[in-house]
């Protein structure tokens, strides 16, 4: 994250710098523009983790509730084969194992925000189990690989504003979607647990006689807390019982729950648009009525919950900061512009035509800039919303993830500064994102 922090900062100048000094005789002024950019993404920064802090603090009190009343349990032995397949050096009944169902749960269903308190709850409980705090482990870096995939069945709030801009098929991007989504995230998971043979985490050096008495209280080189204080937090925040779940499910009632998330595809074709609006009220009711169910004081465990949101909003409004205001200066110098005149030439004759590569450029870095792109496309009456074009830049917003704001809240809820082979496994789950979106639309609309 440094270099690609000191990378996107010092393109952005020095395309501000070129222009100040060849436009002369115009009213351009891009240093000004330039440092406008700055100020205005820094605030927008601490605007977007401020109105974080409710929906952070919701779910999480939510989670809060299906902890008490054990659905991270349920879930866990549900979804053990696959997961302790996938994640074998995280303990089948741990709760970082439920916290990742539910953040995949949560994207699945397209509820970006119920996803990202789901996210940060699992890679707390993923540091509890890191050896080397500070460093990505390779259960970190597959599982943050699947989210910038973006396995999302069904994308509620693409579909909303393609009905609101007037389209006659709204949910016509469930197919594209689901098919960008699998490809992505296969290639994502195939790429983490490639890389990782490559980049191995640091090995401890051995410690000299009396230094690890010297050590034992003091915070480690990366701002972490000593193993004592670490592991009193770790009883701090997981106050309650969660039962441990010693096997999993027979294979048939993994087959069948399968099967029925699969049925759900045809169901959200036809009557997309009208389920889109139940999906996040139902959600509350469904955690509420299952912690009351399982006799779960829900008002006291909900504001326990709550309580951790509001402080991990606030921990992750620095790193916010860092990655906004280097994109919004990118944006602002003119970089970004000249970066996709240079490859339309070559995207075009693919499938990925000059007005949708802007979006493609920057959905991995700003979920905000790239939503505002698609929105604008598709107001244009030259493209539409159901234009190649239109259907385009949807399925990639519905099947792609903004990787490095997703790489910094994540890290930095935890302080990890070496993400190792993170950043490689999730840009290759955004190309091959990209390219599957390409393929689909091309075949089904081109």
């Amino acid at each position: 994250m440094n270099l690609i922090f000191f990378v996107l900062i010092g393109a952005a100048f020095f395309a501000a710098a070129w222009r100040e000094l060849n436009e002369t005789g115009t009213d351009s002024q891009p240093m000004q523009e330039l440092s406008q950019a700055a100020i205005t993404s820094a605030g927008s920064a601490v605007e977007l983790a401020i109105g974080l802090v409710g929906v952070m603090a919701l779910f999480l009190g939510l989670m809060k509730i299906a902890e008490a009343g054990g659905l991270l349990t349920i879930l866990a032995r549900l979804l053990r084969p696959m997961m302790t397949r996938l994640f074998p050096s995280v303990p089948p009944d741990h709760p970082a194992m439920g916290a990742m169902i539910l953040n995949f749960s949560a994207n699945i269903l397209g509820l970006g925000n119920a996803a990202t308190p789901f996210g940060i709850r699992a890679m707390q409980e993923l540091n509890r189990l890191n050896p080397h705090p500070g460093t990505a482990t390779n259960a970190m870096a597959l599982f943050l690989a699947i989210n910038t995939s973006s396995i999302t069945l069904l994308p509620t709030g693409v579909i909303a504003l393609r009905a609101s801009l007037g389209s006659t098929e709204p949910a016509a991007i469930l197919p594209t979607t689901l098919f960008a989504t699998v490809f992505a995230t296969t290639v994502g998971i195939t790429s983490a647990l490639i890389l990782q043979r490559f980049f191995l985490p640091p090995t401890a050096p051995p410690e000299a006689p009396g230094e690890a008495t010297e050590a034992s209280g003091r915070d480690d080189e990366a701002g972490m807390p000593a193993p004592e204080d670490r592991e009193a937090d770790a009883a701090e925040a997981q106050p309650m019982d969660i039962e441990v779940p010693m096997e999993g499910y027979p294979g048939w009632v993994s087959a069948l729950a399968l099967v029925g998330v699969l049925s759900i595809i045809p169901l959200t074709i036809v009557y997309g648009q009208r389920i889109a609006p139940w999906i996040i009220p139902g959600l509350i009711l469904g955690f509420l009525l299952f912690g009351v169910a399982r006799g779960v004081r829900i008002y006291e465990v909900f504001v326990e919950g709550a309580k951790e949101g509001f402080q991990v909003a606030l921990r992750i409004i620095p790193y916010l900061v860092a990655i906004l205001v280097a994109v919004g200066m990118l944006r602002a110098s003119g970089a970004l512009g000249v970066f996709v005149g240079l490859l339309a030439p070559w995207t075009t004759p693919l499938g990925l035509p000059p007005e949708a590569l802007p979006m493609a450029l920057l959905r991995p870095l700003s979920g905000s800039g790239a939503y505002g792109i698609m929105a604008g496309i598709m107001q244009d009456p030259a493209t539409g919303p159901d234009t190649y074009v239109g259907l385009l830049v949807s399925t990639l917003q519905g099947s792609t993830e903004t990787t490095f704001y997703v790489l910094a809240v994540y890290f930095g809820a935890i302080q990890v500064r070496r993400v190792r082979h993170t950043l490689a496994a999730a840009l290759s789950a955004d190309v091959a994102g990209v390219v599957a979106a390409v393929f689909i639309v091309s075949w089904l609309f081109g």
